[in-house]
């Protein structure tokens, strides 16, 4: 009876020992790629070699713009008069901080759009303290993207960074921000890619951000988020921040995105060229993915084809579900939009659509929109237009206000902050249909309209979709 129990007894003792023996050689095969550093020298791990080359390349761009001091009172003739108070009114300074980031060896910086917007004079100062006025080459508001050129160089070469593919970044991945926060001088933080393709920013037209938790602050806005090859991953926009500083979420526009705007500058382009659609698409929501019968809501829904579009000519039909460009998955329409943004002009961009349950691929051509007679002007006459920027509708410009693909008529492209129209509440993107019963379908159909000297205004126009009826004065 004993034996049985000290067999077993040994039987466990030895399954033991071969546990032991096998944990260990597990132990010893994980830990063959590691080892106790055997001087000083391999505790000294560093960022330097890296920042030591890009460093130079990162700049620093200051801003100015001349403004008038306003104060209300003195629009008040009586008021002026009263107390001896001229009706010219003294001007003001204002400056902003950015930095920017040298993409071309004879000059060529680029920058936020946000750093530069408005002013009358931009400098640009160097790692090595020097300082270049600068020109403003290109400004891409839908990217929030501007490329500036230095100015009497001497045909100087200047030190570059190469692009990286933004594509390959992975989060998780280690990067190094670069540039001049508060202006206390070139820093550079370090931290990690936190996310990809972060689409609820609400910063630029191309929602597909970079995030990451290396320190980004006032001042850094242009600058480079640099990868462990020294490459230029993207540039950094915005923070996100209760208190104004630096609370470890920060956003880069992709590099892929950044270099289609250099190109555009390098080849003498005042606007950036990119491919059009012809399409408006739209969220799957989880109800919508219900209906369709989706395991998950995602791809970008056709809402909207125009005619005569490459998306027409693609065969792209209402209700397809777009989930793929180029064999790169599309998650919604903000990274369809940003995917299809970064092909190069010519060509085709394969494009797999789910129809009717079915997949079917479809190749588009990469083409720009017509931007053709747009006829933008400004209206002046006393009227509650007063002050508002109109154009036609073209094809390229209801691509860039986000209207219906095939949208006609006139569109308000900009509003003066003191004018009677954005005062009275009209809205960038609205397009005028009627005033008083008239048919507005030209520019020169809405001035003449404004300059009729009625008291009571009567506009159809569409706001987002929808028709609205007004009736202003009495």
């Amino acid at each position: 009876m004993l034996r049985p129990v000290r067999f077993a007894a040994l039987s466990v003792l030895s399954v033991l020992v071969l546990a032991g023996n096998l944990c260990q050689a597990q132990a010893q095969d994980r830990t063959q790629d590691r080892r106790v550093p055997s001087s000083q020298a391999e505790l000294r791990l560093s960022y330097a070699p890296i920042v030591q080359r890009v460093q130079p390349a990162v700049v620093n761009v200051y801003a100015a713009k001349t403004v008038q001091n306003r104060n209300p009172l003195l629009d008040d003739p009586i008021f002026r008069r009263f107390f001896g108070v001229p009706g010219q009114q003294p001007e003001q300074m204002q400056r902003s901080l950015g930095s920017g980031v040298m993409v071309d060896s004879t000059g060529l910086v680029v920058t936020n759009n946000h750093v530069i917007e408005g002013a009358d004079q931009v400098k640009v100062s160097l790692a090595d303290k020097r300082e270049y006025e600068a020109e403003i080459v290109l400004k891409d508001s839908r990217t929030d993207l501007a490329v500036l050129r230095l100015k009497n160089t001497n045909k100087e070469k200047f030190t570059t960074l190469d692009f990286a593919n933004s594509d390959e970044l992975l989060v998780g991945d280690v990067v190094l921000a670069i540039g001049n926060p508060f202006g206390v001088g070139q820093t550079v933080t370090h931290g990690i890619v936190s996310a990809l393709a972060r689409t609820q920013v609400g910063i630029t037209d191309y929602q597909f951000f970079i995030q990451t938790d290396a320190a980004i602050n006032p001042g850094n806005s242009g600058g480079a988020l640099v990868d462990m090859t020294g490459r230029l991953a993207g540039i950094n926009t915005a923070i996100f921040s209760r208190s104004g500083g630096s609370q470890g979420i920060g956003f880069a526009i992709p590099a892929n995105m950044v270099r289609v705007v250099v190109a555009s500058a390098k080849s003498g382009g005042k606007a950036v060229k990119r491919p059009w659609l012809g399409a408006r698409l739209q969220a799957v929501t989880p109800e919508i993915a219900e209906t369709l019968g989706l395991k998950l809501p995602t791809g970008a829904l056709v809402a909207n084809v125009a005619p005569n579009s490459p998306a027409a000519k693609a065969g792209l039909k209402l209700s397809d579900l777009i989930v793929s460009i180029d064999g790169q998955t599309i998650d919604d329409p903000n990274a369809f939009d940003y995917r299809f943004a970064t092909r190069p002009l010519g060509g085709t961009a394969d494009i797999e659509v789910q129809r009717s349950g079915k997949p079917v691929k479809l190749a588009v051509p990469l083409e720009t929109a017509p931007d053709t007679n747009r006829d933008e002007i400004v209206l002046t006459a006393r009227s509650p237009f007063q002050g508002a920027k109109v154009a036609n509708i073209s094809p390229a410009l209801a691509d860039e206000l986000h209207l219906d693909a095939g949208a006609e008529g006139v569109v308000v492209t900009d509003l003066a902050d003191d004018g009677t129209a954005a005062n009275v509440g009209f809205q960038k993107g609205d397009i005028i249909l009627a005033v008083n019963n008239q048919k507005i379908a030209r520019t020169g159909d809405l001035e003449k309209a404004s300059k009729t000297g009625t008291r009571i205004w009567r506009i159809t126009l569409v706001r987002g979709g929808q028709q609205i009826n007004v009736t202003l004065g009495g």
